[in-house]
């Protein structure tokens, strides 16, 4: 997407009020998140030692921030996600089927290629873990726990707006949900890119859940990219919902039921990263050391502008932005944090 200000545009509320609202949507949203889910706060570290394995590698490509602790010897990396730390954390603390943690991550991605209306070099965003059974390992399990978050997401804008009724300028965020494989997407739109399939989808149905990101579709090219070593490539998918304001597709949130050792084995080695297997956290997974979980991330800056209808994202998160971002909305009147 190349940056814009859609014509016309006027923030709802002033930038204090924005704060204000940023602030209580957060509250709101964890208390929604986490009765609907079973999860419990936890602290969460700003970064991770290298040789751990417990830093997200994403698509493969993007260079973690990393550094040297004189202290201890060892280099350090910024966190690009927690997916694995959580997994990890579940095991340290004992928890047991059916609860789970959430936590405030907040994560730099150096290489993040298009710095636009909705993407950052600055993340932040809820990132949740549950402990599950065997059993749980089911596309029915997947499509329950999105249901319970978009829920969650639309109770936190009614309240928003029943505070804030300047909000009830923003559309609701619609409860019925659309799943749809990303198969069925590029069987019914082939000569379409993935994003602009979702565009296509959202235009028709406001909210949707979009399965199976990672592993190559019939044309021989995955809807996006995951790292092998956390989402079993066909017991995942992104929720999405249709920004009126910027039209598009505006994708929430990441998440899935995590590998199991037998998962991991093969996804590993689909994606060529067998030498992954000797880190401490691959290592304990493929022994079955590690809990059966789900988890994901939800955006909060992502969240932040869908619901109180903002138009770029550095209206609700503090970034650096290129200098023709900038000039672009000093122009239209919206300011950056």
């Amino acid at each position: 997407m190349k940056p814009f200000i859609p014509a016309g545009y006027r923030s709802l509320l002033s930038v204090h009020d924005t704060q204000m609202a940023i602030g209580l949507l957060h509250r709101l949203f964890e208390d929604n998140l986490s009765a609907a889910l079973q999860l419990y706060r936890v602290s969460a570290p700003l970064f991770v030692e290298e040789r751990s394995g417990l830093n997200d590698n994403l698509n493969g490509v993007e260079r973690p921030v990393s550094f040297e602790i004189p202290a201890t010897g060892s280099e350090a990396q910024v966190v690009q996600s927690l997916a694995k730390w959580k997994r990890m954390a579940l095991h340290r603390y004992g928890f047991y089927p059916g609860k789970g943690i959430y936590t405030d991550m907040n994560a730099i991605r150096r290489d993040e290629e298009s710095l636009d209306n909705l993407h950052s070099v600055y993340v932040d965003q809820w990132d949740w873990e549950k402990v599950i059974t065997e059993r749980d390992r089911t596309l029915d399990y997947l499509k329950s726990t999105v249901i319970d978050i978009v829920q969650a997401v639309a109770d936190t804008q009614r309240t928003l707006q029943a505070i804030y009724p300047k909000l009830l300028q923003v559309p609701p965020v619609s409860r019925r949900i659309r799943f749809v494989t990303a198969q069925e997407l590029e069987d019914r739109w082939p000569d379409k890119r993935p994003k602009e399939r979702e565009d296509a989808l959202l235009r028709e149905c406001g909210t949707a859940f979009v399965m199976g990101i990672g592993a190559p579709l019939r044309s021989g090219k995955p809807h996006d990219g995951r790292s092998p070593d956390y989402d079993d490539w066909s017991l995942n998918g992104d929720i999405l919902v249709w920004n009126e304001l910027l039209g598009c597709a505006f994708e929430l949130s990441s998440m899935g039921i995590r590998v199991d050792p037998e998962t991991l084995d093969r996804q590993l080695s689909a994606a060529g990263c067998d030498e992954r297997r000797e880190r401490t956290y691959h290592r304990m997974l493929l022994n079955g050391e590690l809990p059966l979980t789900i988890g994901g991330g939800i955006g909060q800056s992502r969240l932040s502008m869908l619901l109180l209808g903002k138009a770029h994202i550095g209206e609700v998160q503090a970034s650096v932005w290129p200098e023709e971002t900038r000039r672009m909305c000093a122009e239209a009147g919206v300011m950056l944090l």
